[in-house]
């Protein structure tokens, strides 16, 4: 890949699957202050809907992020997140935001606030519309080893993105409206279920989150949400990121069979965004009842 003007070094490629992301590492040089800044630019980020495929979809990316980590921008960026972080009520998070905005390499286990669920402070700042790398092994000149260290990018903020929520009243209609089916082991259970969003999260982008009132029709949790136990559900969770990262299609009990499309994801079907619904349509773990019924329909027609 050709850098620009030779102020792009590219010093490696890494992937983070667990979050399914994948960044170059990088030295953005800026010879007119005689200032480098050393870091890593995803090109596969969900939660801002970066999904770089090409050489030249991925040389913009950096060139996009070059300019907005030109040290000339810090002052304007910073007071523009000042002014986000006193309106938010994120007074917890906001100790690890002041941690990082610098826009260095910070270590979690020696420069974070003292926190036993860290994670879910940086999962806040993640789906506040923040773009951050993570190093899971890069070497602390402090702790004096290698540990898991993140760095934010002074890029523009996405538009809000992460789980939807419901409240509880919501939350026992869904079961009650869906009979506490257990969509995976097909049978009754009156407890240990969770509303399941059929269309998973990993493929959501930040015009994706919808609200869920209270009010919600019946026939929309129906089309919505399904049944499952955390254990299924953490299993589906897990199949779907190999999904996303493989283009390779679930298989529920082991049973290669999709009511429509086949084992690959389509072609013609963006990976993320509303539109990527169409492609998880046909994979029973997207809709586990209408795949057991389908896949009934079929073993019938050919005894």
């Amino acid at each position: 890949m050709k850098t620009t003007q030779n102020l792009i070094q590219i010093t490696g490629e890494r992937l983070h699957a667990k979050a399914s992301e994948a960044y170059f590492d990088v030295i953005f040089h800026y010879p007119d202050l005689n200032q480098n800044w050393e870091g890593s630019i995803p090109w596969q980020y969900r939660r801002t809907g970066v999904f770089a495929e090409t050489p030249e979809q991925k040389q913009q990316v950096l060139d996009n992020a070059y300019d907005a980590m030109r040290p000339e921008k810090a002052k304007d960026w910073l007071l523009e997140q000042k002014k986000f972080w006193d309106r938010s009520d994120k007074a917890v998070t906001r100790p690890f935001f002041e941690v990082l905005k610098s826009s260095q390499w910070a270590c979690q286990a020696c420069q974070f606030p003292r926190n036993p669920n860290w994670a879910r402070r940086i999962q806040d700042i993640k789906e506040m519309g923040y773009t951050l790398a993570t190093h899971t092994s890069r070497y602390c000149s402090k702790c004096k080893k290698n540990r898991t260290q993140l760095i934010l990018l002074k890029l523009p903020r996405g538009g809000a993105s992460g789980y939807e929520t419901w409240s509880s009243r919501l939350r026992n209609r869904i079961l009650n409206v869906l009979k506490h089916w257990d969509a995976y082991e097909r049978c009754v259970r009156m407890s240990s279920l969770l509303p399941d969003h059929k269309f998973p999260e990993i493929r959501w982008d930040a015009n994706t989150k919808e609200k869920n009132p209270d009010h919600m029709l019946d026939t929309e949790i129906k089309t919505k949400f399904q049944l499952l136990s955390n254990q299924r559900n953490q299993q589906k969770r897990e199949v779907c990121r190999t999904c996303f990262q493989t283009n390779l299609r679930g298989t529920p009990h082991g049973i290669t069979f999709y009511y429509e499309g086949g084992k690959d994801w389509p072609t013609n079907v963006p990976k993320i965004g509303k539109d990527a619904e169409k492609g998880c349509v046909g994979c029973g773990w997207y809709d586990l009842d209408k795949w057991h019924e389908k896949l009934s329909l079929s073993l019938s027609s050919q005894a």
